[in-house]
């Protein structure tokens, strides 16, 4: 979409213009619609998340249809739009894509403006992210090698242990003791929890030991300095998990509101961003 198209959008708009922004992930397809609200200020109309699946240019659709239908809004209310995640490429109604490094530390950094380290926990990989307390990036650590630490783990462990993935947070909640897996390959780490069956272990002890292995996965990824902030699917279900990282850190976690939209957000805000920059 050219700047005169997006600027005839903005005039005969009956509505304040919308901002869009899609986070298309390995395992979820994360959508949010912004609205301007003042001079500097935004409101959030709507959010639609639903799994990538293989399409993932019909989920994101998907996404945007039940958003637009959430806000009580038309297609053409959207002025621009920026795609981020790992199948940001294939959102064909996207005006722009950008990498989910910038969107995930653009989206933190809104909710949090200082110095920080963003750690994503991702269902399929996990990120660092050191910004400035400019919000300018400094630095970042990616994940990709493997399942280890991510929420594929997790979903594997819930499966071994025959548990829904939404019954695994509050089972971990339910003690404050924590098998130690040694391994981080999901293989391996399926044996040993057989063995832990064997021995009597409680399953909340293993699940809560699933999640510690995720932290002690991230935390070796690099050193969490500063001030940490949480993101991602994993934390939004399972918020146990920053309970866990900050007791490792020996201070508290900050955690956005919708933690899973972090990506999006920030997508959303960036295209906002460029839509007011001409």
């Amino acid at each position: 979409m050219n700047s005169e198209t997006r600027n005839r959008r903005y005039r005969e708009s009956p509505v304040s213009p919308l901002f869009c922004g899609v986070d298309v992930g390995a395992s979820a397809t994360k959508l949010v619609l912004l609205q301007s609200k003042g001079t500097n200020g935004i409101v959030v109309l709507a959010r639609a998340v639903l799994p990538s699946g293989i399409d993932y240019s019909a989920t994101a659709r998907q996404c945007l249809d039940q958003a637009l239908t959430a806000a009580t809004a038309k297609e053409q209310d959207v002025v621009r739009t920026v795609a981020t995640g790992y199948g940001r490429h294939n959102v064909g109604f996207a005006d722009d894509s950008l990498t989910e490094i910038h969107c995930h530390g653009v989206g933190s950094y809104h909710h949090f403006p200082f110095a920080m380290t963003v750690v994503d926990i991702g269902g399929q990989d996990n990120k660092i992210i050191r910004l400035a307390a400019t919000g300018q990036r400094a630095d970042f650590k990616m994940n990709r090698k493997c399942a280890a630490g991510t929420g594929a783990f997790i979903e594997e462990i819930a499966l071994r242990l025959n548990l829904n993935l939404e019954d695994m947070n509050a089972l971990s909640q339910k003690s404050d003791k924590a098998v130690k897996l040694s391994s981080f390959c999901t293989v391996f780490a399926k044996t040993e929890i057989l063995a832990h069956l064997r021995q009597g272990v409680p399953v909340e002890q293993i699940v809560r030991g699933a999640f510690l292995s995720v932290i002690t996965r991230v935390m070796e990824m690099a050193p969490l300095d500063g001030a940490v902030v949480l993101t991602g699917g994993v934390v939004a279900h399972n918020p146990t998990i920053a309970e866990i990282l900050a007791k490792k850190l020996g201070h508290e976690v900050n955690v956005p509101p919708n933690p899973q939209f972090t990506g999006a957000l920030g997508a959303a805000l960036m295209a906002r961003k460029q839509f007011l920059q001409g």
